[in-house]
């Protein structure tokens, strides 16, 4: 108190105050992997006594900070049916990063988070999940990369798992700091502008639609630091933003689609023209390449992944066969059938973000060696295609 008058609290520079109309929003900005923005979350909610607490998580990623046994409900066969084995192991891939960073500095991903949640329900403040469902987040990035995007960004992020770089509380505070993440961002831009717009842009934009459309007149958002510049601009120029249109996951283009179905037909096409120029022994003859152009391949992809014998035939067999169609490739068809021949268990599950920085334990685990067929048996198939269609065409001429 001061001369009678109440003094709003004085926070570091990770906290934004914004008063608009009648409404006041604090913004807190967090590192996901920090001791003190956790210890900062804590004194934010506490002084300020909320109406309601936002919190940058939606329900799955809420129920798997806070549930230990998260992986046993995991449905791998639904995953695969839905075709979300490249958003799994994306999934994978970043929590590893997180989780190693987390284990230098001694605190759990996401604690932050989770203390927001726990310190608002003590206080008996209500609290409202604002960030739009991961998987559609990563689907909407994954589906709006190029095949040459997507090989750089799994390069790229294998890289960073098996990177061993110290991270020590100041590297964290400089990653919090706003200009240095500005300029990250911008960079990130420059590489992919496709990752920023959905991983950022987007989610900017939700998170503040969300923010100004949760009830009561004073709001603590607790969002990660580098969503907090574009939080702010939305809150302060009072945009209105469509959520319907960014809860989709677009679907394969048109373009995507004539290439994906001109493959098989020049195929098929090619085969019916060399049976009717040259005769039936040239037709099977190329035939029988084809076969094993994308047999071999991808079967080999799925002996390198050590995987089940049973795994190994099935993708001689399917590789020839889906390379013909778009609706579903040999990865794909390949790891239902390691899924089904060798479950994993859930210690597999609870162990992967730890086992996939370590290039061995790829092998051991089951669902990266899932992972691994899925990659690489698609891999060997996408060669023999290639391949076999290079063969085929020139054997016309």
């Amino acid at each position: 108190m001061t001369n009678g008058e109440f003094t709003e609290p004085a926070y570091s520079k990770d906290v934004r105050r914004i008063k608009n109309e009648d409404r006041e929003y604090v913004i807190v900005g967090t590192a996901h992997i920090s001791k003190q923005s956790a210890e900062l979350v804590k004194d934010v909610i506490e002084n300020e006594n909320p109406d309601i607490v936002c919190v940058e998580l939606d329900e799955k990623r809420y129920e798997a900070l806070s549930e230990k046994n998260k992986w046993q409900s995991l449905d791998l066969k639904e995953v695969i049916r839905s075709k979300q084995l490249s958003t799994l192991l994306i999934n994978i891939l970043l929590g590893s990063y997180q989780k190693r960073m987390g284990e230098k500095l001694g605190v759990s991903p996401g604690i932050e988070l989770v203390e927001a949640t726990r310190v608002a329900k003590e206080n008996g403040i209500p609290i409202s999940l604002v960030d739009r469902e991961v998987r559609i987040t990563l689907r909407r990035a994954w589906n709006s990369m190029s095949f040459w995007q997507k090989m750089k960004f799994l390069t790229v992020g294998l890289a960073g798992v098996f990177e061993k770089e110290e991270i020590t509380e100041e590297k964290l505070d400089q990653l919090k700091d706003k200009d240095v993440l500005n300029e990250m961002m911008q960079e990130l831009g420059k590489a992919m502008p496709v990752l920023k717009t959905v991983l950022i842009d987007e989610r900017d934009g939700y998170l503040a639609q969300k923010i100004m459309s949760s009830e009561g007149r004073k709001v603590v958002a607790v969002v990660g630091a580098g969503h907090v510049e574009g939080i702010c601009d939305a809150i302060q120029e009072a945009r209105t933003i469509n959520l319907a249109e960014i809860e989709v996951i677009p679907p394969t283009s048109k373009v995507t689609m004539i290439i994906g179905w001109s493959i098989p037909a020049v195929i098929i096409g090619s085969l019916v023209y060399i049976g009717l120029t040259k005769g039936s022994d040239a037709a099977s003859d190329n035939v029988i390449f084809w076969i094993l152009a994308n047999g071999i391949p991808s079967a080999l992809g799925v002996v390198v992944a050590l995987g089940h014998p049973l795994t190994v035939l099935t993708a001689f067999l399917a590789a020839p066969i889906t390379s013909l169609t778009p609706v579903i490739g040999a990865g794909y068809v390949a790891a239902f059938v390691q899924l089904f021949v060798a479950p994993p268990i859930v210690k597999d599950f609870e162990s992967a973000a730890n086992d996939v920085s370590k290039f061995k334990t790829w092998w051991s685990n089951r669902i990266l060696k899932i992972l691994m067929v899925f990659i690489l048996s698609g891999l060997g198939s996408a060669i023999g295609t290639y391949v076999g269609a290079y063969e085929i065409i020139k054997n016309i001429f």
